[in-house]
């Protein structure tokens, strides 16, 4: 799974990527800081199965404290959008192509109205055309695939009735669009698959748009909100895209806390309200925490960081985490429930089998769900935070 960072030039995206990653990236305050796409870890919040079972686990991939385990995900960073980017203006061309492995976008969004269109400093800026600019430019980017080839495909199609969702899954292969998506858009916008030729421009943007949104679903993070103006323009947002999962946060405070208790100056469990201050700080480290207290943590509930990645892969993209555990709970070093692995919503045993290695799956015979001890099929349906032993031949 990778989750792409968007947005225009100076919106805080590299600041929210560095917040999840502690990565040593650029952070500026002029347009396209960021070139070359960053790419890290980041990890979603879910709680452990450790304490159910009686023991404590003991992580080889992301961590867990006091029951809270944090499993990772990649998470990329591209150049900043502007206007024109699907024509190649900017670093446009560049930052599309740097999307295209990416499962969901995070559209971080400068609610303070203090940064224009192209990232430069202003006031009283209406955030809801950042939204509007960026929607028209993927639109534009997914339709500029269909143009290239539609006139002459949509003939073919249509006078050899060859099968319309596998030509265009084909088309946009370079996307991970799949053949079921074309047929759920196809299904859900009523369009005419008879005769593709005489679609009109509009028709081939809508689908494009539909195409688009179900294969690269998007979260608003309403970004800055610890500014004057942010909790107005986040209603501005909400009113004017009430179809698109809206959230706001503070990057910049999420990254101070998580760099504040990397140097151990306080405790803090990412996506909590509150952190423990240690002892040592000095009068303005103590100041800039209790602010961040005071003004985010108990305004908002939490930096909203957190809450935004975790909405991104099980609320949008609608995964579930699985544990992969024997009998004694433990690999072959001894790590107690050492992997906690994200698959979509509606898998298998057998799918789960698969994930592990190819040879767990093809030998598979049963699998043991590690609270109830019962054994269960190849078709069983995992639930979020399930345990499963796979038996194999």
């Amino acid at each position: 799974m990778l989750i792409g960072l968007v947005g225009k030039p100076s919106s805080g995206k590299s600041t929210f990527f560095k917040a999840c990653t502690l990565a040593d990236v650029l952070i500026a305050a002029y347009p396209f800081a960021t070139i070359k796409p960053n790419q890290g870890v980041a990890y979603v919040k879910i709680d452990c199965i450790d304490k159910e079972l009686g023991v404590q686990c003991n992580p080889r991939t992301g961590y867990c404290v006091d029951g809270v385990r944090f499993v990772p995900v990649d998470i990329m960073d591209v150049a900043g959008l502007v206007e024109g980017a699907s024509e190649g203006k900017g670093l446009g061309n560049q930052f599309l192509d740097n999307l295209t492995a990416a499962d969901a976008f995070i559209h971080i969004v400068d609610v303070s109205g203090e940064t224009d269109a192209e990232g430069k400093e202003t006031k009283g800026y209406n955030p809801v055309k950042d939204v509007k600019m960026l929607e028209n430019e993927l639109d534009l980017w997914y339709l500029g695939i269909l143009n290239k080839v539609w006139k002459g495909f949509a003939r073919t199609l249509q006078n050899t009735k060859a099968n319309f969702a596998e030509a265009i899954a084909k088309q946009f292969s370079g996307l991970k669009v799949k053949e079921d998506d074309v047929k759920q858009v196809l299904l859900k916008g009523n369009y005419d698959i008879e005769k593709p030729a005489s679609w009109s421009n509009d028709e081939l943007k809508r689908f494009a748009h539909d195409l688009r949104h179900l294969t690269k679903p998007m979260i608003i993070a309403g970004n800055k909100m610890d500014m004057k103006d942010s909790e107005e323009n986040l209603k501005k947002l909400k009113e004017a895209y009430p179809e698109i999962m809206i959230v706001g946060c503070s990057a910049d405070s999420e990254l101070a806390l998580r760099e504040a208790k990397n140097h151990e100056l306080i405790e803090y469990v990412p996506g909590e309200d509150s952190f423990e201050m240690k002892e040592g700080l000095n009068d303005r480290q103590r100041d800039a925490l209790e602010s961040i207290q005071k003004n985010v943590l108990d305004k908002y509930g939490s930096t909203g960081v957190q809450e935004v990645l975790n909405k991104v892969v099980f609320d949008l993209l609608k995964y579930i985490a699985i544990f992969p555990a024997g009998s004694k709970l433990a690999d072959s070093k001894g790590n107690i429930l050492p992997d906690c692995f994200l698959l979509p919503e509606g898998s298998t045993a057998l799918d789960f089998a698969y994930h592990l290695h190819s040879d767990i799956g093809d030998g598979f015979v049963k699998a043991i769900d590690i609270r109830t001890k019962l054994a269960v099929g190849k078709e069983h349906v995992l639930k979020h935070r399930d345990g499963l032993e796979i038996m194999t031949r």
